[in-house]
């Protein structure tokens, strides 16, 4: 590595794009993925669907919407 960079030419932001989403990684304990894919291949939904189903049904209890 150089012991200094000339950024005198650099643009500030000439990547930054505000409308991008990031999706950022979950990692779930081996036991509950386990039966997580067993549940949603028995329903024929993919592991994903299933996991944001359980999470709105629990953001609703834990907000009392339902």
């Amino acid at each position: 590595m150089k012991n200094e960079y000339d950024f005198s030419a650099g643009k500030r932001g000439k990547f930054y794009q505000p409308s991008t989403q990031l999706n950022l990684p979950v990692y779930l304990d081996a036991d509950i993925l386990d039966y997580l894919s067993q549940k949603a291949k028995a329903r024929g939904v993919e592991v994903n669907e299933m996991v944001n189903d359980l999470l709105r049904k629990k953001i609703d209890l834990i907000d009392g919407n339902k």
